[in-house]
């Protein structure tokens, strides 16, 4: 059984995976996120024309968003996990046709029949009957027919759905959403589906996929704040202490509140680790004593890391790979994550979860024997913390204390050619600001950076979905300065890695702002003709060397 997927920066040969994912997932697995993603853009078709109606049905949404987010790289690898969901999809699909059929009537109106290729929800007890049906409506069946413009284009808009759903349910965790934005999500999977092959028109689409991203990762931003405090600049450990541990993963905050109640004096000290570092920073997180540090740094270390921790494991959302024999026992997965042979957490009627497997193995495993030196970092400075010192920040600017800003940050992986950011960051002349978020911080976040008109030079944003941040602070710099966000001394110098990256790439890019540099290499899904579309409409230019960059950043 072949595959193809070119939807993360690490895809084989810059080209495409076609024999197995350079993620891990075997082409089984990846057909039958095709066809679940596929089972998504089916369903919105009647959900999209029901709410044109007056009609929605929450089961509905919630399903296209868990669809969606399960596609993301490196969230699930299990293959019954998968059939389950395409199987929960098949009902779903068929309370979307009857709301769209009643609402119809309601409004005297004869419902369109809509055709589908392929008849996913028909018999989905039938694993290889679903693996043929994906296999006719995977990407290399467009590229053949409509070329690699337009498919290119086409994915660009999916994988910034894929972004943005995954957002958007972790905001609906924590019981924060907006009817609107499910009709976006809706109305945007309803057009891939009867898409002209139009490039221009594709392109405005692909622009309207940021517009909905900017107001989900507005609604999650409100969710993590109203739920856990504003951050706050919070020194961190990044040493280890003695004792019994569990290390949380992913970027789920909620799942981590829960462990940290559930752990609360049991005698276990919880660490983060990677996307989970900036947790450190709210205040109703950080309250509980015994979330101790942060442990390690990226996801794609995580396999060294995860076999030299000594207790259990809790990945939350993406970002796991295939467990080493090891940590095989001790690893544990939650919400959408899933790994073959990993024991998996499910939520409870009421959203609960009962972490009691991860505690005993925590408890069955050695600890760490002493503590470590300590070394600590510092977190925090979202939005509301960098703009309650933005006055003295001005105040620099306009004194020629602050030459220029730097946002260096996104998605890290172990493709060579990352080491640009760490290199980037050394050289940023000492009158400069860096502001970071997401794991691509882990190359630098480590380095005495210093200070700065007395502030840090480097101050971290939080997780990849807190680009909302550094947008809030460039969007308050620009009304403080009296010009546009493009005219600030401010530079992006970006890294993405998967789709998440992808959503914020087109926000920013629907925010008009221009003159971003992107890498380590740009996707492969977006050809030549399109790039040059991008770079001609917002300047929009690949890395060079570090060096070269900040010549034409600086002068």
């Amino acid at each position: 059984m072949s595959m193809f997927c070119y939807q993360c920066e690490q895809t084989a040969q810059g080209k495409g995976c076609t024999v197995r994912g350079v993620c891990g997932k075997v082409p089984e697995v990846a057909g039958l996120l095709d066809l679940l993603l596929y089972a998504a853009k089916d369903i919105s078709r009647y959900a999209h024309r029901a709410r044109q109606l007056g009609a929605a049905d929450r089961a509905v949404d919630l399903f296209v968003l868990e669809a969606l987010f399960t596609t993301v790289t490196n969230v699930n690898f299990d293959p019954p996990a998968i059939q389950k969901k395409i199987q929960a999809g098949a009902k779903i699909k068929a309370k979307a046709v009857a709301l769209y059929a009643q609402a119809a009537a309601k409004a005297g109106k004869t419902p369109e029949k809509l055709s589908c290729p392929v008849s996913w929800w028909e018999n989905a007890d039938d694993l290889d009957g679903l693996l043929a049906q994906a296999a006719r409506i995977g990407v290399p069946t467009r590229l053949d027919k409509l070329g690699p413009d337009v498919t290119g284009l086409q994915e660009l808009i999916t994988y910034g759905l894929k972004g943005a759903a995954a957002y958007a349910d972790h905001a609906q965790v924590l019981g924060v959403a907006d009817d609107a934005v499910y009709a976006g999500f809706h109305e945007l999977l309803d057009y891939l589906t009867t898409a002209p092959a139009d490039a221009a028109e594709l392109t405005a689409r692909a622009l309207k996929v940021g517009e909905l991203n900017l107001k989900v990762m507005e609604l999650l931003d409100r969710a993590n704040t109203a739920a856990y405090g504003q951050p706050e600049p919070t020194k961190v450990r990044v040493t280890p202490v003695q004792g019994k541990c569990i290390a949380v993963s992913g970027h789920d905050l909620k799942d981590l509140a829960m462990l940290l109640e559930q752990t609360a004096g049991k005698g276990i000290n919880v660490y983060t680790h990677g996307e989970m570092l900036p947790c450190h920073g709210y205040p109703a997180l950080k309250k509980h004593k015994h979330l101790v540090g942060n442990y390690g740094g990226a996801w794609q270390d995580q396999q060294k890391e995860f076999d030299a921790f000594p207790g259990a494991i809790l990945m939350t959302t993406n970002c796991i790979q295939k467990p080493r024999e090891g940590y095989q026992g001790r690893i544990f997965t939650t919400g959408l994550v899933a790994f073959p042979d990993v024991t998996h957490i499910p939520a409870g009627a009421n959203g609960k979860k009962d972490f009691t497997p991860v505690i005993e193995a925590a408890l069955a495993a050695p600890g760490f024997p002493a503590d470590e030196p300590e070394q600590s970092i510092t977190v925090g400075f979202g939005h509301n913390a960098v703009m309650s010192v933005a006055g003295a920040v001005i105040d620099a600017v306009k004194a020629g204390k602050i030459r220029h800003f730097f946002l260096i940050g996104g998605c890290d992986g172990a493709k060579s050619g990352r080491n640009y950011y760490t290199d980037f960051a050394r050289q940023v002349p000492r009158d400069c600001v860096i502001l970071t978020l997401a794991c691509g911080k882990f190359r630098f976040n480590k380095l005495p950076f210093g200070e700065v008109a007395g502030i840090p030079r480097l101050l971290d944003i939080g997780q990849c979905n807190d680009a909302y941040s550094a947008i809030q602070i460039a969007v308050a710099l620009s009304k403080a300065f009296g010009c546009g966000v493009n005219d600030l001394p401010l530079s992006l110098v970006l890294s993405w890695y998967e789709q998440k990256a992808v959503a914020i790439l087109l926000t920013l890019l629907h925010l008009g702002i221009r003159n971003i540099r992107l890498g380590p290499s740009l996707p492969a899904f977006v050809s030549p003709a399109v790039l040059k579309v991008l770079v001609d409409n917002f300047h929009l230019a690949p890395i060079t060397t570090p060096a070269e960059d900040l010549k034409a950043i600086l002068g």
